[in-house]
This record gives structure tokens, sequence and C-alpha cells, in this order.
């Protein structure tokens, strides 16, 4: 029978296996930012747009408040150690391009990095925002879509 629980532990059933994205933001010295984000959705097909909902103590939140463009990547497995990277360090601190390795090329829309190693990434422009609680909920409209048929997607089990 269902019953009242506390939040850690509720949460804590329920958020294995996740999906998981990498974000690249453009830094406000111009070079470039990776963050491992869980809280993205679609939020329509026509046109397309994603929502990433980012903390605002993170790095890549001053980033997006200074260059309103990002990348979704979505991962393959091969950059699980990326994203453990991504996701345990702050922009802020270190370029995590050079630590991890990053191979890519740049994109369309604003030249962020598309990653040469994701099975996708959007190159979204934002458009909208909206605060909720201690995130920003960024708005991007998909300009431009990559896919590699070559890889699966990445999901943290």
């Amino acid at each position: 029978m269902i019953q009242i629980s506390d939040l850690p532990a509720t949460y804590a059933a329920v958020h294995l296996p996740a999906k998981v994205a990498l974000a690249v933001t453009q830094k406000p010295d111009g070079y470039y930012n990776l963050i491992t984000i869980e809280w993205f959705m679609r939020t329509s097909i026509q046109p397309p747009m994603f929502a990433i909902s980012i903390g605002t103590t993170r790095y890549s939140h001053d980033c997006l408040e200074a260059n309103r463009y990002f990348n979704l990547l979505f991962p393959s497995p091969e950059m699980k150690p990326l994203l453990t990277l991504c996701g345990s360090n702050s922009g802020r601190d270190m370029d995590k391009f050079i630590a991890g390795d990053a191979k890519w090329i740049p994109g369309k829309l604003h030249k962020l990095p598309v990653l040469n190693e994701a099975l996708a990434c959007f190159e979204c422009e934002v458009i909208s925002q909206v605060r909720s609680g201690d995130h920003t909920i960024y708005i991007g409209h998909v300009h431009y879509s990559w896919k590699n048929p070559d890889k699966e997607l990445f999901c943290y089990q």
C-alpha cells in the first residue's frame, strides 16, 4: 500500500535509471563550458524546443545569462567519463573540454561545440526563461540538429 514518505527516500526510489545530457554554453570570456544535466525536456514539436533547468549557483547559469545559446547533447556510453567530469567540476575552475579530452566540431548556429561522440545534438537559442526555486528553466528554440547513426544513447544506472 502506498504511504507518505520523506522526499529524499522517495526521490532515491525513482531516480535511477536516468537519462542524462550535456549542455554546452559559452563562457563570458568567449570560450566554452560543459555541464551534465538530468533536468531537461522537449517542450514543443512545432517549432522544436527543449527546456533545460540550471541551478542559479552554477557557472553554466552565469554563462546562459551572458550568452543566450546552448547545445543540448545526448551522450553515448563512451562519454561516461566526460559526463562524470562535467557533473563533478565547475567551469569556473577548469576547462572541461581540455580535462575531458573532448573532440568536437563547431556548430552552425552560434559555433558552440558539437561533440563527436554524442548520439545527438540540438543547437538552441534561448527564447524564454522561468525562475523555478533555486533553478532557472531556459527554453531553447532548436535551429539545427545532429545525429550520429553509429552511437547509442547512454542511460545512467
